[in-house]
């Protein structure tokens, strides 16, 4: 059965225009004004709604395997399509790490029977299997992730020699989690020594600029020297802007950057209110930094906003501060939340889509994806931005059952989510009959 959207506000390739989407099974069949009805079609009014490609994000941990009682790919999955997301990008420290061919195919097939969400994931770097990460297909995969710095499930490459090799040698995307572990090691014994406790008011002092910046310029610079493409992840500094440009059309560069929706929107006068529960890796920094990050989004030098969707359960988020993991769920309120952001004049709906949708399409080289156009998959978002709605614990899909989120009432919502064709979620319900796809 034809699906037809119509009458939506669609906001694609730097435009907003009112249009009718019309859909044939996976793929969008037309594009137009208006498009006349006919006999069983199944219609969707959207009069004052914001239709968007289906958001991408590149960062994601959604801890299966061995990690299921914070979250699994069936759960978060599910959380995700109700976010609008249609397509996630999983992390490699999972139980076990993703370090082998044999388990990355093991996580393709847990998503391809109970993901929501089209899928794809990273193969993983440790300091001695670089030569099972040359065997990874660019065409199935996409890219390899490289921790330099440790955060939760400790993947830490700290061997030069690997490095160098990786840089060297991989064509595929690296994606690169920058955080200079001497520097961390040596702010958080130096806070032992001068403070009689330590809360998550004093992570980003542990976790400060200067050991993102000195990490994240080593990763630039041996990019620049091998002509490797690097993507640096979670980007919280201003400092660290400046390894970026925005000079060239995204297909062209080789180096790029992402910021997270929690360094846009959290700054550190928030610790006092929410504690651990805004703990991350790199940490949430200041009102400076979370401003210039939403300029580099806004003016190019970032390319790509993403989620970091990292969940814990709520007993181990509330463990004194140096138990506490650091991570929190984010893919069910990103969209949102950045829709928050544009009511507050500080980012256009132009840009959200094409930093949401558009760029990590390109930058990963995804096929028919991220974009409405005629021929494409149907992966889209319908949101209704005059339905306010206050997060609460019962209207929360995450498995770990909070976010940092709550108590938090947003302007928008989102109504119908489609992942090819299919619709997987609407007004609050789920369809699973059907699943995603591994993402080429």
């Amino acid at each position: 059965m034809k699906k037809l959207i119509q009458n939506a506000r669609v906001i694609n390739e730097g435009t907003i225009e009112k249009k009718d989407v019309l859909i044939n099974g996976e793929r969008i069949e037309a594009i137009e004004d208006s498009i006349d009805v006919q006999e069983g079609w199944e219609i969707f009014p959207a009069e004052g709604k914001l239709l968007l490609p289906g958001i991408i994000d590149d960062q994601v941990h959604f801890r299966e395997p061995g990690l299921t009682h914070k979250g699994d790919i069936f759960s978060e999955s599910r959380a995700a399509v109700a976010g609008g997301i249609t397509t996630f990008m999983e992390m490699p420290n999972t139980v076990p790490q993703t370090l082998t061919q044999e388990l990355l195919e093991e996580k393709y097939a847990i998503a391809s029977a109970h993901s929501l969400a089209n899928y794809s994931f990273y193969m993983g770097v440790s300091n001695d299997n670089l030569e099972e990460v040359l065997r990874t297909d660019p065409e199935k995969v996409c890219g390899v992730k490289v921790f330099m710095g440790s955060s939760t499930g400790n993947m830490l490459v700290d061997n030069e020699d690997t490095l160098n090799s990786l840089f060297s040698k991989c064509r595929m995307l690296i994606a690169a989690h920058c955080e200079d572990e001497a520097t961390i090691k040596a702010n958080l014994d130096n806070l032992k020594s001068s403070q009689t406790s330590l809360t998550a008011f004093h992570h980003p002092q542990v976790r400060d600029h200067e050991a993102c910046y000195r990490s994240s310029s080593k990763a630039v610079a041996l990019a620049n020297k091998h002509r490797a493409r690097l993507h640096v992840l979670h980007i919280s500094t201003a400092k660290e802007i400046s390894l970026f440009n925005n000079e060239l059309d995204l297909k062209d560069k080789n180096i790029t950057a992402e910021a997270c929706v929690h360094h846009l929107w959290f700054s550190d006068e928030d610790y006092a209110a929410k504690g651990n529960f805004i703990k991350w890796n790199p940490a949430v920094k200041t009102g400076k930094d979370r401003e210039a990050i939403m300029q580099a989004v806004i003016n190019g030098k970032i390319d790509v906003i993403a989620t970091d969707h990292a969940p814990h359960t709520l007993e181990e988020k509330s463990r004194a501060y140096m138990d506490a993991p650091s991570g929190g769920p984010l893919v069910q309120h990103s969209l949102v939340a950045m829709i928050e952001m544009y009511r507050q004049n500080r980012i256009s709906l132009e840009t959200i889509v094409e930093r949401m949708c558009h760029a990590p399409a390109i930058l990963f080289r995804i096929k028919e994806r991220g974009f409405i156009r005629k021929g494409y998959y149907a992966d889209l978002t319908l949101v209704d931005p005059g339905s306010s709605w206050t997060v609460s614990k019962d209207n929360i899909y995450y498995k770990c059952g909070w976010s940092p989120f709550e108590g938090t009432t947003f302007s928008s919502h989102v109504t119908h989510t489609f992942v090819n064709g299919h619709l997987a979620f609407v007004h609050g319900s789920f369809d699973d009959k059907e699943v995603g796809r591994r993402v080429e």
